[in-house]
């Protein structure tokens, strides 16, 4: 049920929006990675969610291209 909100959150966004929110997710997926090598991440589920959320991001800014 959470992703779909999230979802139906990035369909209302501009594209403009979408791009700011893929850049600040790259961010935070490279901040995890970092982490992660160097052992000091405690959640490493996160990174699965944070590329899901990345590829969901794309996947709207897609669509609305699509339009």
């Amino acid at each position: 049920m959470k992703k779909n909100t999230f979802v139906e959150d990035l369909r209302t966004k501009s594209v403009d929006q979408l791009n700011a929110d893929l850049v600040e997710a790259k961010k935070e997926l490279f901040n995890l990675r970092f982490q992660n090598a160097t052992n000091q991440l405690e959640n490493t589920g996160r990174i699965k969610e944070v590329r899901r959320n990345i590829a969901r991001i794309q996947t709207v800014i897609t669509e609305s291209a699509n339009k």
